[in-house]
Parts: C-alpha cells; sequence; structure tokens
C-alpha cells in the first residue's frame, strides 16, 4: 500500500486563508513534530542521530488519536455506523478509548469502553468525564480472553451496537499508512499488550526484534523527562531504550533513528512510572 497524503492537523489551519480556527476538533489531528535527543545521545556516547515523533502534540495526547479517526470515518464510509443511533464498543487500555471518546463526543456517537480492571485509574478517570461508560473486567486473573469474550456478550445485550475493533480492523493500521511514519509474558509497559499478537500485524515487515524490560522502559521515560524535559509515557520509554541500543551499534554511526513518543506522561500519574515521586509529594505534604 502506498502512502497517502497526511493529515496535516495544525499547520493547515496556519496555512489557510482567512481565520486559523478549526471547525472541530478532530481536524486538529495528524501533524507532529519531530525532536532530536541530544543530551541522551552525548552523555551515552551515542555516534547516530536519536529522533523521536512527539505524538502527544495529538487533540488529547495520544498517537492513539490517529487510530480512533481513522475506525470511525472508515466504518462511515462504509455504512456502518450512524450518529444518535449507533454505540460504538471498544477494548481499550485507555488511550485509544480516550481517542474515541473525544471523536465520539464531536461526532454524536454513545461509547463503552471495556478496560482492564486495577489499571489506568487515570484514563478511567478521563473517560468518564468524557462521557463514556466504562466497563471493568478482570483480565489480570483471566487473561486478555477474557475482554473479548465480554465484547461478544455486550454485542448481544446492547442495541445498534459496533465495535471498534483495533485487533482486527485494518482500518487501525491503515491511519499510519495515511498519516504517520522472545516469549510473551506479562509486563507494565501500559497499551502494549503482553503476550498478545494482532492479527493485523504483517511480521513481513519486520527485519528484527529488540527486547526491552518493564524496567528499561521505565528508566528511559524518566531519562527523557530528566535529560530532555520530554513528558512522555512507559511505551515511549520502552521505544527510546531499544532505539538506543540499536543506536549503540557501530554500524549504526552517523544514521539517523527515528521512533515514537506514543503519549505524554501526566496519564501515568498512578502508575509505577510515578511512584517514588508521588510518594515523596504525598510525604511533603503531609507534614503540613
Amino acid at each position: 500500500m502506498e502512502p497517502q497524503e497526511g493529515r496535516k492537523g495544525i499547520p493547515s489551519l496556519l496555512s489557510s486563508q482567512g481565520e486559523c480556527i478549526a471547525t472541530n476538533i478532530t481536524q486538529l489531528i495528524g501533524w507532529t513534530p519531530l525532536i532530536e535527543l541530544r543530551n541522551i545521545a552525548e552523555k551515552d556516547g551515542i555516534g547516530a542521530r536519536l529522533i523521536g515523533k512527539i505524538e502527544p502534540y495529538q487533540p488529547l495526547s495520544s498517537v492513539k488519536d490517529r487510530s480512533a479517526l481513522r475506525l470511525i470515518e472508515d466504518a462511515e464510509e462504509k455504512g456502518l455506523i450512524t450518529p444518535g443511533i449507533t454505540t460504538l464498543l471498544g477494548v481499550t487500555s485507555g488511550n485509544l478509548g480516550i481517542g474515541v471518546a473525544f471523536i465520539a463526543a464531536q461526532k454524536g456517537y454513545k461509547f463503552i469502553a471495556l478496560m482492564p480492571a486495577k489499571l489506568s485509574l487515570d484514563k478511567q478517570i478521563l473517560m468518564r468525564y468524557l462521557g463514556v461508560e466504562v466497563v471493568l473486567v478482570d483480565a489480570v486473573q483471566h487473561g486478555f480472553k477474557a475482554l473479548l469474550d465480554r465484547v461478544e456478550q455486550m454485542k448481544k445485550d446492547v442495541e445498534d451496537v459496533y465495535v471498534l475493533d483495533q485487533f482486527t480492523n485494518p482500518a487501525n493500521p491503515d491511519a499510519h499508512f495515511r498519516w504517520t511514519d522472545g516469549e510473551p509474558a506479562f509486563h507494565n509497559i501500559l497499551g502494549i499488550g503482553p503476550g498478545f499478537v494482532p492479527e493485523i500485524l504483517d511480521r513481513s515487515q519486520i527485519d528484527e526484534i529488540v527486547t526491552v524490560t518493564t524496567q528499561e522502559a521505565m528508566d528511559m521515560a524518566r531519562r527523557l523527562a530528566r535529560e530532555e524535559g520530554l513528558l512522555v509515557g512507559i511505551s515511549s520509554g520502552a521505544n527510546a531504550a531499544a532505539c538506543l541500543k540499536v543506536a549503540s551499534r557501530e554500524e549504526n554511526r552517523g544514521k539517523m533513528i527515528v521512533t515514537m513518543f506514543s503519549s505524554g506522561a501526566e496519564r501515568y500519574l498512578n502508575s509505577e512510572l510515578f511512584a517514588q515521586v508521588k510518594e515523596e509529594c504525598v510525604n511533603i505534604n503531609m507534614t503540613f
């Protein structure tokens, strides 16, 4: 598939004639900037250029804004959903759900989000704040299949429901064609399903898999904040950690290596990423 003309987002407003005012929030989805991680590269003695694409610049601060819009627009183009009638249903760990939530609100759809219980409290709060019905499922004990089983049950129980399936719907990766650039085990890198490989993943396009531990992802996310001033999430830390490993190879000296910063750090205030500083802040405030 050939890449399509990208959504220009905010630059499209700045280059337009007349008022630079978006007609609705979905018009802001698209363009995001690249940034070079010079401080980290210099400190680690990396000979390659490390570049990150800052997807927190999306309207609701996540790369999943792109996917959410395409999943909905694709269903609309096929006549599968109608605003004010169709109820959208989707499984999410948070960011896709938030992306669907603000687009559904703008377009006039009801949205029900199925989420793993005891995870992503910040994202649960945001979705409820956006008017989403959030249904929690014990996926930690019963596995990812518990979420999919609940979807099948709700398809029978909810009238005029349409499932926004990010794991099987080709419209999900199509969003990136159009608009962007070991053994399975449990981990705490939110947004990356543990041990789950979606059927829309084309493995023939993968040259190499670079493994990153949860701790490496957390440490790198914190480094990005303290050394580069970038507030990004846990999966962004994982991407940057993998990028750093590849950049450290002698054969990559002088090359440009680009990765994705998928979401902003504020979505993870109640996660392990912020656990230490959160405890410090709580303890300091208790002295007053």
